[in-house]
């Protein structure tokens, strides 16, 4: 099966998100062609395809015009990671724009609700324009970069994009999660208040 990928105009890193997803939907032999206006992208994909085991081929089809070929050869798995070293999507002068998340829920009312929309909330910021600086995580929100987080793939995703994903170490002893934390790395207290401090923008849900 042949899939098209149209991510031209799209910022790092979302053709490798958008690449990464397909994949983990195909079967060997699919082939996912992808197309991007900047090399970066290209480069990315390359090391992509090159870390899930798949055939990779590129062509420059015009100015600002290329076409990825990556053809599957493992079945998908969501499990599998992004490359560990794609080219920074980082750009200078970005302003620095943290999220601050102290639950493992979205708003108040019904659990299932919240659960539903924070899952929302943490996928919506791997489709942003331009990615946070940083995720802060403390308080049940701790719970959220664990093993069994049902948001813990789209933080890993970002970490693997360059965002800095940030939990509390007394919050994860507190809750017993000290051997459970999935991604990115443990903060004390006084790295969260200077995170903040420091920070151009701040979102939270």
């Amino acid at each position: 099966m042949e899939k098209i990928i149209d991510a031209k105009g799209l910022t790092c890193p979302k053709p490798v998100i958008l690449t990464k997803k397909e994949m983990d939907q195909s079967k060997p032999g699919d082939v996912i062609l992808v197309e991007v206006d900047n090399e970066m992208a290209v480069a990315n994909l390359r090391k992509l395809a090159n870390s899930q085991e798949a055939e990779y081929a590129s062509k420059k089809l015009g100015d600002k015009q290329y076409q990825v070929r990556i053809t599957v050869t493992k079945e998908g798995s969501r499990e599998s990671k992004m490359p560990q070293e794609m080219e920074s999507c980082a750009v200078s002068g970005q302003k620095k724009t943290v999220v601050v998340i102290s639950s493992d829920k979205m708003g108040e009312g019904e659990a299932e609700l919240g659960t539903i929309l924070m899952k929302g909330f943490v996928y919506a910021l791997t489709q942003l324009e331009t990615l946070p600086t940083r995720i802060l995580l403390y308080n049940k929100g701790a719970y959220l970069s664990c093993e069994g987080s049902p948001v813990l793939e789209d933080l890993q995703i970002l970490s693997e994009a360059g965002v800095e994903i940030l939990t509390c170490g007394t919050c994860l002893n507190y809750y017993g999660l000290e051997e459970k934390l999935k991604a990115g790395s443990v903060v004390n207290m006084y790295r969260i208040v200077e995170t903040q401090a420091e920070a151009d923008l701040i979102i939270k849900p």
